[in-house]
């Protein structure tokens, strides 16, 4: 019997904010334990919430980057939640009135566009940090009261690495939408999966197992290709399966079980009593929708349509979205924008990542802890933006090779000079006048008669060597086009 995985994810991804969700302590990662704590976030007696606009908002936001449905209403609620790293003994979230419901997202996986239903993005507090010891425990409040936001997706994802795609997707839109960092280091983002197999073509649902607390996109991945091949194992020998709560083992690279449950647990949720619910007016969501970014599925196929990209480059401009940026600044001001596309991508790229590593090993050398530097973007260049055109020109229409180029480009990205001026004081134009190239081609040929006859046999890789002399004879100015055309012809007599 074949047998199907149904998948459905829990993402916790805290939100971009500079203080916490109910006070002002700042929502900030790295700090000594328990420093960024007030009453409010231990849950002293007397004290009451404040809500966070900005996460409202953040939250509003990612509704409609999800294609979610904003209900006019939402509501906070208190859940039970006996845990040592809930200070409060309750979390506030939001239960039967969320702030964002019904959407979707859309990513490629296996050559389509799939879509995952999101059934409810809703807005909670973050819970503290356990530390586990020899002879004893502690508990970091720090991270208790930090907005969080859970999307919860519908049971639509049927593999692993679909699974991967689509959390990937997410985050893209969730970075780029300025809604989260989605730092997994910092534990920003963490995932609970709810996994059953059944029969393939059945529309009834297995057992659900819940793996908790998955702290990576890997994690996730790997965790799901065991399970799911443990529970098919399970079916196909006999067993039965039970609603469960395993977690994941990095180590052995096995789930195991915490518990096991019939029926989900009740948290006895009930209307948070010091909480007005909350009421978007239309002009406040007309100023977030002015704040809604272009999709990172959407500018890619938009690029591919607008400037012919291939989908690998464009694939590249889907996850950056300043490079992005700075191609569509200069993509109408040359000829071919695939030639430009792969100037920034392959160059203009690799020396940004340069860059950054100069600037982190810098850092760390004053401070061996320092966080790596931010990837600097195109802002930062030397060189105005007109002279990339500039160069792709020279290229194209062959006044410049392309070893020539690079060693133009390397200059104008270390000084910020114009990719003319280099030219003209190295002494870098292409040579492609016909004479000159005749009589070097004529010099190459008559000093190595062996590999001219070799062509003449029939083994076609010998012009290459050929073509290599006439370009070391010329210094790397010769025009290899024009050469290869001048040595077939003489070749063929």
């Amino acid at each position: 019997m074949e047998y199907e995985a149904v998948i459905g994810l829990e993402t916790h991804v805290q939100l971009k904010t500079r203080s916490k969700m109910w006070c002002a302590c700042p929502n900030q990662f790295g700090a000594p334990p328990n420093t960024l704590v007030c009453p409010v976030c231990l849950g002293l007696p007397g004290v009451l919430p404040v809500p966070n606009e900005e996460a409202i908002r953040l939250t509003l936001l990612t509704g409609m980057l999800l294609n979610c449905e904003l209900p006019p209403l939402a509501r906070f609620d208190r859940k039970s939640y006996f845990y040592p790293d809930m200070p409060k003994n309750y979390q506030i979230t939001q239960y039967d009135l969320p702030s964002t419901r019904n959407g979707y997202v859309e990513f490629e996986f296996e050559g389509e566009v799939r879509r995952v239903r999101i059934a409810r993005a809703h807005l909670e507090e973050d819970v503290g940090k356990s530390f586990h010891f020899d002879q004893y425990s502690g508990v970091d409040f720090n991270r208790a009261g930090v907005p969080l936001l859970e999307i919860v997706s519908e049971p639509d994802i049927r593999g692993a690495d679909m699974a991967y795609a689509y959390l990937t997707a997410l985050k893209e839109i969730l970075v780029q939408g300025g809604v989260s960092d989605c730092d997994m280091e910092k534990g920003m983002v963490r995932c609970d999966v709810n996994v059953s197999v059944r029969p393939r073509g059945s529309d009834r649902l297995g057992a659900k197992i819940e793996i908790k607390n998955m702290n990576s996109f890997s994690g996730v991945r790997r965790a799901l290709e065991y399970e799911i091949a443990r529970q098919i194992a399970v079916l196909e020998s006999g067993g039965t399966l039970v609603q469960s709560t395993r977690r994941w083992d990095e180590l052995t690279g096995t789930t195991e079980e915490m518990r096991t449950k019939e029926e989900a647990h009740d948290y006895r949720y009930f209307p948070d009593p010091d909480l007005l619910p909350v009421a978007p007016e239309p002009a406040w969501l007309d100023e977030l929708r002015a704040r809604c970014i272009e999709l990172p599925l959407a500018r890619k196929h938009r690029l591919m349509r607008q400037f012919g990209l291939p989908a690998q480059d464009a694939e590249v401009f889907k996850s950056d979205p300043a490079l992005a940026r700075y191609f569509e600044s200069l993509a109408p001001r040359v000829r071919n924008p695939k030639l430009l596309a792969n100037w920034i991508i392959n160059n203009l790229r690799a020396k940004l990542a340069e860059l950054q590593a100069e600037q982190t090993a810098a850092a760390r050398a004053e401070d061996p802890h320092a966080p790596a530097s931010p990837p600097p973007g195109p802002e930062c260049l030397r060189f105005p933006p007109g002279a990339l055109v500039e160069l792709v020109e020279l290229v194209e229409n062959r006044t410049l090779s392309s070893t020539a180029a690079q060693q133009v480009f390397a200059e104008m990205f270390a000084t910020g000079r114009r990719p003319a001026d280099i030219v003209q004081e190295k002494g870098l134009a292409q040579v492609s006048d016909a004479g000159q190239l005749e009589k070097l081609c004529d010099e190459v040929l008559a000093a190595h008669p062996g590999p001219a006859e070799d062509y003449r046999k029939g083994k076609t890789a010998a012009l290459n060597f050929l073509k290599g002399q006439v370009m070391k004879l010329s210094r790397g100015k010769a025009n290899p086009v024009i050469v290869g055309e001048i040595l077939e012809r003489k070749l063929r007599g």
